[in-house]
């Protein structure tokens, strides 16, 4: 036994000194090869330095170095949102889907089977029944010319491109081989039309390859919200990868800045409906309206009509703003101001009387004077006060409530300098731009060199302003002889930060009359509203307002002389007339100027007045009915509560909520904490529940959808104007942001 265990340890030394020797020369070969290797790495390192060729290929780095190119790819900014005043949604940028069509017959899909257009035509018809801006024959013949060039994909054209998410869902619902998409992204309005000529649209410009503005704010604030676009640069070779050794260059882009407006939309979707009455109900061919704060001169609400959709802008109108670019002849509610002008001259004649009518006058050249005469022909036009009234003898306080022309007439010949009106015309700003930021404006005419345009402009003829402009002076009267500037742009917001980078604020424009003027032709404007003087169908019950009517004629230029059959017809009013606030001018040109309703004017006003938080007079008689049909809340805030809590808040009030999500907490709400609410609105509340079931959104509006899909992230497809009165999926459904829904709005 000893004997063996012996030969076994020695047999053991000698496998083991064999296995060591083995593994030596493994080594000893590894680093052979890897000597050789590296040998050849460095002579051909070392033999392309100094020949410029590639060792074994013989290519030469030169070529391949010249035949690179440089890319430089574009990384386009996010264009900057505009919001109302409680930062709901005006515009903004929303992700969109443009066709590519694959024509590369190497292309296949997961299942490996052929995913790339065979038949034109087919693919054409198809898509054509689902995208009704695309024309079939012209897709088809963009897919035959690719396919005769040999491209591997192409875009389709027009109405192929940035279509919404309900779209492109149903193409994908087709299945044609070759048909996919690009993400990119569109111009949203969720409430349009909304100032549509004012605020304006962006889009798609071919030759900027990019989203740019091309009306209204969207055009004049372009810079500011479109941002600065980035880029990312660098070498490539020939077969599209990055050259080895060289350096990628990145600058990032910047993106556009938000812009909140003075608007309040829940007023502006009153004014618009509106104006959509005043047209359809008047046969008139173009409307305006806008609410403004008497001391501040923000402007709550703008509206031109006609209008368009911004979305879709194929069809536009009209260019032109009712309020900042029209120049007209406005009438009567240029009255006040010839009144302001005699009181602050301190040559009104108060409580003295006038013979109304007519108004025959001769000129004085000599000492620049305009006598009244009777039964003498002195080559001038009589004027008349409107339709033929004749009120007899008049005060000069009646003549306005009456809107007596020949009163005007009487003042500026027989009480006022001549020079006067002029001077406080410029005073009041007229003739000239507001300067309100942003909006493009038009100055009109001051037509005074004659006697017959001296007289005409006292009531609003002969000389033309615009709407901003009038606005403007207005603020004078009603807000104790300081006069502000209107303005549209509340603030400039960085979108990432919030930070407000530039705020606008109240600009006085000067005191054209003293508080006392100011004061004493607001009383006189409170009368225009009694029973039957010239506004009073204009009268709302429970509401002390001061106002001025006026019907203007307008001056075709084409034909050389008035238009017989349309006239502007509009009223301006300011409330409570005891300490104004709010102003409201409306108006609208069109054949119907004796019989037009007043009901479109006094909807603006109540909905004013809402937005504003005025509580004005109120009849004891009409009280009741005033507050059923108008009541106004503050809203509290309601964000981390419980939905109980948020119940015991609201349990007196007669608004809707809508409660999102079946949660126990509120985790957002709409309208925002502090904002002022009607019972007309709805409150929206998103909870912390997991499942978002479909609303009944029967009655809704634009503004409440949009606060749907602001609180939820849902997007929701509208088709037409005013209040829902269909829905694609039935309430109680669950829903998510996948989820296509549309509404159809009546």
């Amino acid at each position: 036994m000893a004997i063996k265990r012996k030969v076994r340890r020695k047999l053991d030394k000698r496998t083991q000194r064999l296995s060591v020797r083995r593994s030596n020369r493994q080594l000893y070969r590894m680093i052979q090869v890897m000597s050789i290797i590296g040998t050849l790495v460095i002579a051909n390192v070392l033999f392309t330095m100094v020949t410029k060729t590639h060792i074994w290929s013989q290519e030469s780095v030169l070529n391949s170095k010249i035949s690179s190119s440089i890319v430089d790819t574009e990384v386009e900014a996010k264009r900057g949102t505009i919001y109302d005043r409680n930062h709901q949604v005006i515009a903004q940028e929303v992700d969109a889907w443009t066709i590519v069509a694959y024509l590369d017959e190497s292309v296949v899909d997961e299942n490996g089977d052929p995913d790339y257009v065979e038949d034109a035509e087919k693919t054409a018809e198809k898509l054509c029944k689902v995208l009704p801006d695309a024309k079939e024959s012209n897709v088809e013949k963009i897919l035959e010319k690719a396919m005769d060039q040999g491209l591997s994909q192409t875009e389709l054209g027009t109405g192929t491109k940035r279509l919404d998410e309900e779209t492109m869902e149903k193409i994908k619902d087709l299945d044609l081989p070759g048909i996919d998409f690009i993400e990119t992204t569109n111009r949203y309005y969720p409430t349009t039309p909304y100032s549509s000529t004012m605020v304006g649209f962006a889009a798609y410009d071919e030759d900027e390859q990019k989203i740019v503005g091309k009306m209204g704010l969207e055009q004049t604030m372009n810079d500011i919200l479109a941002g600065e676009d980035g880029h990312v640069q660098y070498q490539q070779t020939v077969d599209g990868s990055i050259l080895p050794g060289t350096t990628t260059v990145y600058k990032e882009a910047v993106d556009g800045d938000n812009v909140v407006l003075t608007l309040d939309s829940s007023l502006q979707s009153v004014v618009e409906k509106a104006m959509e009455e005043t047209i359809e109900n008047n046969r008139a061919t173009s409307a305006w309206a806008v609410v403004m704060e008497v001391e501040t001169g923000k402007i709550l609400a703008w509206a031109s009509y006609p209008t368009y959709d911004q979305n879709e802008h194929k069809e536009i109108p009209s260019y032109t703003d009712a309020v900042s670019s029209m120049v007209y002849e406005p009438g009567s509610v240029m009255k006040p101001f010839t009144y302001a002008t005699a009181i602050d001259t301190g040559t009104f004649p108060y409580n003295t009387m006038y013979r109304a009518g007519s108004f025959e006058y001769g000129y004085d050249a000599a000492n620049n004077k305009i006598n009244r005469v009777s039964g003498v022909a002195t080559g001038y036009p009589t004027i008349y006060d409107a339709q033929g009234n004749d009120y007899g003898t008049l005060t000069f306080e009646d003549g306005l409530a009456l809107s007596s022309n020949v009163g005007i007439c009487e003042l500026l010949a027989n009480y006022m300098n001549y020079d006067s009106l002029g001077k406080y015309l410029d005073r009041f700003g007229f003739f000239q731009e507001t300067g309100i930021p942003y909006i493009s404006e038009q100055t009109g005419t001051k037509n005074i060199d004659v006697p017959m345009d001296y007289l005409r402009t006292g009531f609003g003829q002969s000389s033309s302003i615009t709407v901003l402009q009038l606005m403007q002076a207005y603020s004078a009267i009603f807000n104790d002889g300081v006069m502000v500037r209107p303005y549209v742009v509340d603030s400039i917001e960085d979108a990432k930060t919030g930070e407000v980078k530039k705020q606008y604020s109240t600009k006085a424009k000067g005191t054209p009359i003293s508080k006392e003027t100011a004061n004493k032709v607001t009383e006189m404007m409170k009368h225009v509203l009694d029973e039957g003087m010239s506004g009073d169908r204009f009268a709302i019950d429970g509401v002390s307002m001061a106002a001025k009517t006026g019907t203007g004629e307008i001056y075709n230029v084409e034909q050389g002389k008035y238009d017989t059959v349309n006239y502007t017809s509009s009223v301006m009013a300011a409330a409570p007339a005891e300490d104004p606030k709010i102003m409201v001018y409306w108006g609208m040109i069109g054949p119907n100027y004796e019989a037009y309703s007043a009901k479109q004017f006094q909807d603006i006003m109540r909905a004013a007045l809402i937005a504003y938080g005025v509580s004005s007079e109120t009849k004891e008689s009409d009280k009741t009915q005033a507050e059923e049909k108008w009541e106004t809340y503050t809203m509290p805030n309601l964000v981390n509560h419980s939905v109980s809590y948020a119940g015991s808040k609201t349990e007196n009030w007669k608004c809707q909520m809508v409660y999102i999500g079946g949660g126990s907490t509120i985790l957002r709400q709409y309208p925002q904490a502090g904002s002022t609410i009607s019972s007309q609105d709805r409150v929206f509340l998103l909870t912390d529940g997991n499942v978002i079931t479909m609303p009944d959104m029967t009655g809704w509006t634009r503004k409440d959808i949009t606060a749907f899909w602001e609180l939820t992230g849902i997007q929701i497809q509208t088709d037409g104007y005013g209040v829902v009165t269909s829905q694609s999926v039935e309430p109680e459904t669950p829903i998510s942001t996948d989820t296509a829904i549309s509404v159809t709005m009546e």
